[in-house]
């Protein structure tokens, strides 16, 4: 029993030691950091817990996880054996300091998730340890002397999601990157050559990008590439034709500034004692409230959730710089594709004619609206407001709405009904995004149509601009006009009667309805065709049948036209909540079909190739 009991001691004793060693490891560590990159002495280390250290921002079992040294006016050098014995860390980041010399190797790091040295004076090449971290999402190395080529091993880093190597000096050809978490791409500001590669995921981004890298090239993002090879003589020809150009262009650009210039001069004096604020598009996202003259009181960013997400720590002032691009106008607000310096993408939506005068009711609001979080809802990540100026910042998706997906581009034939595979997977996407708004804080979506709805990064649909109908002005002649009206309920079609839930459920059904006919609501369907509605329906799947040489899957076919006369019920009460029209698409999309093989509403290929073709960057009409 004695025996025993030494040897119980004596394995505690020995656990205990081992246990002593690893905490003594990590904090032998830091003071090591501290000894080679703070000879300042900035960082004030003091006491036994070193996990409540300056920078030392979250620990795991009493191991160092998350170190975040940034604007800390550090220097020296990183050493490899020092950063190397933090081998439980998940983020580190030395932002905005001057340490120098390479970037260490960092293989022993297998834990690391997030690498942010930008702004700070490395160089070298880029560190080929990092291909080897397979949890790693996020390298940030803007700003810094960086040289030499980027390894193509960088490809096996599959869950990559933000590269930020601007500002650098590396140069050879971009890798054809292909990781599709890949979202945030910066690489400006280099000596890259070479043709861009054309994968599908580099194609998601936009050339600010690649901007600044004098040797690029690529027709797919509108730098051109020259000719392979071209004689002396051509060669000449050739420069002496595209000067002539040149000078054409200048002549009839300037004439086409002028007359905008004019335009605006026009626009500005007649609106000029109006007190609004307006986005500059060309000049950046910024938003400046004309007031006799003086600038208004600015207010600040604010990010539903705290931010988070490590992307979405930008500033006001990078937003206010971001180049801008008008995606659309509706009743609401205009939505604005808003390219950050970083490369960082995000859409802003500014809202006019508010009813929400009050503040606190706004920003309570908006709260609500943010913390919404759903695969099949597009986020809102923040908003900002000072005065009567009102700027919602959600996630930017680039793959285009549903309204181009149904009715095509302005190049091709479009109205052309989807694939029941198609109908049924955004129908279910739809109906579960919508009852996660009906579900949280009592909210109704309230503005329900094809252009409002994107889709994300795997193709899922995704409602946007939910919950935003408050701000709207009642008595706007744009929503009269509009044919947002054809997806109104009956009830609410005065403008005035508050938006609900069961009105929700109507707009849902019309939706379907679009999706089943690939026609647009410009007019009622449901007050045109009546107890006929189905026959309707019917016969445009069967004349779609006959084009195609595809049978109708008369079961789906039903079992759909059941939920959209449940859903367009005239009368509110007589309407199903959306828990069970999300039922009925389930208990349908699980249904078996009797029809032929060659349309199998569970063909793999049927969505990827309805997709497929999707114009990217789609401009919407929110």
């Amino acid at each position: 029993m004695k025996k025993s009991y030494k040897t119980a001691t004596f394995l505690f004793l020995l656990f205990f030691l081992c246990f002593q060693c690893v905490l003594s490891g990590d904090k032998e560590a830091l003071l090591s950091l501290k000894s080679s990159i703070d000879p300042s002495n900035v960082l004030q280390w003091a006491g036994t817990d070193f996990c409540k250290w300056e920078g030392v921002k979250s620990c795991l079992q009493n191991r160092v996880s998350k170190l975040v040294l940034e604007n800390k006016n550090l220097s020296g050098t990183l050493d490899s054996r020092i950063i190397n014995q933090l081998d439980q860390i998940r983020v580190l980041s030395f932002k905005q300091n001057s340490i120098s010399g390479q970037i260490p190797n960092l293989s022993a790091l297998t834990n690391l998730k997030s690498l942010y040295l930008s702004h700070n004076n490395f160089s070298g090449e880029f560190p080929a340890s990092l291909t080897t971290l397979h949890r790693l999402k996020i390298i940030a190395l803007s700003g810094n002397n960086l040289s030499g080529p980027i390894p193509e091993q960088l490809l096996d880093v599959q869950k990559l999601h933000i590269l930020y190597l601007d500002g650098n000096i590396f140069t050879g050809k971009i890798p054809p990157f292909s990781q599709s978490s890949l979202s945030y791409l910066n690489l400006s500001n280099n000596q890259f050559s070479g043709e861009i590669p054309v994968t599908g995921t580099l194609l998601k981004f936009n050339s600010t990008s690649f901007s600044g890298n004098v040797n690029l090239c690529s027709n797919s993002f509108g730098i051109p590439c020259p000719p392979d090879s071209i004689s002396n003589g051509k060669h000449y020809r050739h420069h002496r034709v595209t000067a002539v150009i040149t000078v054409i262009a200048f002549i009839v650009g300037g004439l086409s500034l002028l007359c905008v210039l004019v335009t605006l001069l026009v626009v500005i004096l007649k609106k000029g004692k109006k007190n609004t604020a307006g986005f500059i598009v060309g000049k950046g996202v910024e938003a400046a409230a004309v007031d006799g003259g003086d600038m208004p009181e600015i207010g600040r960013l604010v990010f539903c959730g705290g931010g988070d997400t490590p992307e979405m720590s930008y500033r006001l002032e990078d937003l206010l710089k971001a180049s801008a691009e008008t995606l659309g106008r509706g009743t609401v607000g205009s939505t604005y594709k808003a390219v950050m310096e970083t490369g960082f993408i995000v859409t802003v939506k500014r809202l006019k004619d508010t009813r929400c005068t009050d503040l606190e009711e706004f920003c309570r609001h908006v709260e609500v609206i943010g913390r919404l979080r759903h695969k099949n809802l597009v986020p809102l990540r923040a908003y900002f407001q000072a005065r009567e100026e009102r700027l919602l910042v959600f996630d930017y998706f680039p793959n285009g709405s549903l309204f181009s997906l149904i009715h095509g581009s302005k190049t091709s034939f479009g109205d052309k009904p989807l694939h029941w595979t198609s109908c049924l997977k955004i129908a279910e996407d739809l109906a579960t995004g919508l009852l996660h708004i009906h579900q949280t804080h009592g909210l109704n979506h309230g503005n329900i149509k094809s252009s409002n709805v994107l889709l994300g990064p795997d193709f899922e649909s995704c409602f946007t601009d939910y919950g935003l109908m408050p701000f709207k002005n009642q008595n706007s002649i744009e929503e009269s006009s509009s044919s947002s009206l054809f997806y109104r309920a009956p009830e609410c079609r005065d403008l005035q009667t508050p938006l609900s839930q069961q009105a929700d459920v109507y707009s849902f059904g019309v939706l379907l309805l679009e999706l089943l006919t690939g026609k647009a609501p410009s007019e009622d369907p449901v007050t045109d065709h009546g107890s006929d509605l189905p026959t309707w329906v019917k016969s445009i799947r069967q004349k779609e049948t006959e084009s195609s040489g595809e049978p109708v899957s008369s079961e789906k076919l039903g079992a759909l036209l059941k939920i959209v006369v449940a859903c367009v019920s005239v009368t509110p009460e007589d309407r199903p909540v959306m828990r069970d029209v999300l039922r009925m698409i389930k208990e349908t999309r699980m249904e078996p079909t009797h029809v032929s093989s060659n349309s199998s509403d569970h063909s793999p290929g049927r969505w990827s190739d309805t997709v497929q073709s999707l114009p990217k960057d789609d401009h919407l009409s929110i």
